[in-house]
């Protein structure tokens, strides 16, 4: 099962295991995993909340 906001993170049932552009493979083994769509986070591919700094205009 996966759902996403639309402006927050991509929600995944774990365990995930997920290839980043480099090759470099990354894993969690968390119930549920918020991946993160938006490329601010400094956790990145795990979403840390930073798409909720950056304010929207209208």
């Amino acid at each position: 099962m996966t759902a996403r906001r639309d402006d927050g993170p991509l929600l995944v049932e774990g365990p995930v295991e997920i290839t980043l552009d480099d090759g470099t493979t990354v894993s969690s083994d968390r119930f549920l995993v918020a991946v993160c769509t938006c490329r601010r986070s400094r956790r990145y591919p795990w979403c840390d909340a930073s798409h909720r700094r950056v304010r929207r205009q209208d």
